[in-house]
């Protein structure tokens, strides 16, 4: 595996393609701008916890490829 960079790519397509699919799309409309209160308390909640994974998925690939970079720069193989 060749880690060139720190950036989580991996991480951010995944939650790019999650939430940008129909279904993604429609829970961010019922989260934000739904009309009724049940849909939008029903739906915050969900989209909020969502976002918090893949926020903690996102720093976890950073700090895994940060982690191999500084460990391939010592010389370890």
């Amino acid at each position: 595996m060749h880690v060139r960079t720190r950036w989580p790519w991996m991480s951010l397509l995944l939650g790019a393609v999650v939430a940008l699919n129909p279904i993604g799309l429609d829970l961010l409309y019922s989260a934000f701008f739904a009309g009724e209160q049940l849909a939008r308390n029903i739906a915050q909640p969900v989209v909020l916890i969502a976002l918090a994974v893949m926020a903690l998925a996102t720093m976890l690939e950073w700090l895994v490829r940060s982690f191999l970079i500084k460990r391939r720069a010592r010389g370890a193989s």
